[in-house]
Formats: structure tokens, sequence, C-alpha cells
């Protein structure tokens, strides 16, 4: 058994996966909205500005698309995979490509941007890829939504999201 195939991982990446599909789903409804999303195994906090009823019919509409197999919904521009990605490889670049070297500091500097600037060019793909394959899990024909709760965070809008699993078969 692969490790993002243990039944705790599996449901953290189902889980990041409906909540990327909710907020896709709700930046199509409103693109100015601001909204901020974190996954656990047992479902997601989603903080700002959305009101209950508008997430709960998200929430089924993005589970309705997930399992009928619009699984890009699953990938989000701003997730932090993308960002730690994107992180991981310009720290790496600019290492392999100053380490050892004997530069002048502008010669060095210069280097530096270069190697960064193409990481992060490279970590966008690489970022969706690692969404797709290792962080998100679009096939959710087992996840049911459990409740919604809605309570503040200083002053913001907080809402806990569970989920339920179906037996099998």
């Amino acid at each position: 058994m692969r490790f993002t195939d243990l039944p705790f991982i599996r449901r953290m990446r189902q889980h990041h996966a409906i909540e990327h599909a909710t907020v896709n789903i709700l930046a199509q409804r409103n693109p100015r909205r601001h909204l901020i999303a974190r996954s656990d195994p047992g479902g997601f906090q989603i903080y700002g500005q959305v009101e209950t009823e508008e997430l709960h019919a998200a929430v089924e509409e993005a589970l309705h698309r997930l399992q009928a197999g619009e699984h890009d919904l699953a990938i989000h521009p701003n997730c932090g995979t993308n960002i730690v990605t994107a992180g991981v490889l310009a720290s790496l670049a600019g290492i392999v490509l100053t380490a050892g070297q004997r530069r002048r500091w502008w010669e060095q500097l210069v280097l530096s941007l270069l190697a960064t600037m193409l990481a992060l060019l490279a970590a966008q793909p690489l970022g969706h890829w690692v969404q797709a394959s290792m962080t998100t899990l679009a096939d959710v024909r087992d996840v049911r939504l459990g409740r919604i709760e809605r309570r503040l965070w200083r002053n913001t809008p907080l809402h806990r999201v569970e989920f339920v699993r179906e037996p099998a078969g």
C-alpha cells in the first residue's frame, strides 16, 4: 500500500479536493470574494464572507461535480502546495547553481535571481501535478456531506465542513 492510500491520508486528500472544488465554485459566483480554507481528516474549515446556505450549496455541487468526473475542480492555483513547490524549487536552484563557486557578489546575485526565476516558472506545472497526484484525491464516490457549522474567529466568519463515509458496495 502506498503512503497516499493510507485511510487517514486518503481522507485528507479527498477533503482537500472537495475544499478546492468548493472554493473554485464560490469564486466563479463571486470572483472578488476572499476566502481561506484548510483541510484536515474530518473535513475542512473555510474563513471569509460566505453565507452558510451558499456554502452548503457549493459543497454539494462540488461533491456532485467531482463524482461526475470533473477532476480539474480539485486543483486550485492558490493552493499551499504550489507555494511550497515554488519555495523548494527556488531554494534548490539557488543552492545548486551557486554551491562551491567563488564569484563576485553581484555575479552570485544575478545567478541566484536567474535560477529562482527559472525554478518559479517550472513550479507552476509541477505544483499542479503535485496537487493532482499527491495532495488531492478527486475520487470522492464514498464521501457525503455531514454537517456545516458557522462561528466567528476574530470577527471573521468561519465555517467547519465535515464529511461522512458511505460503506463500499
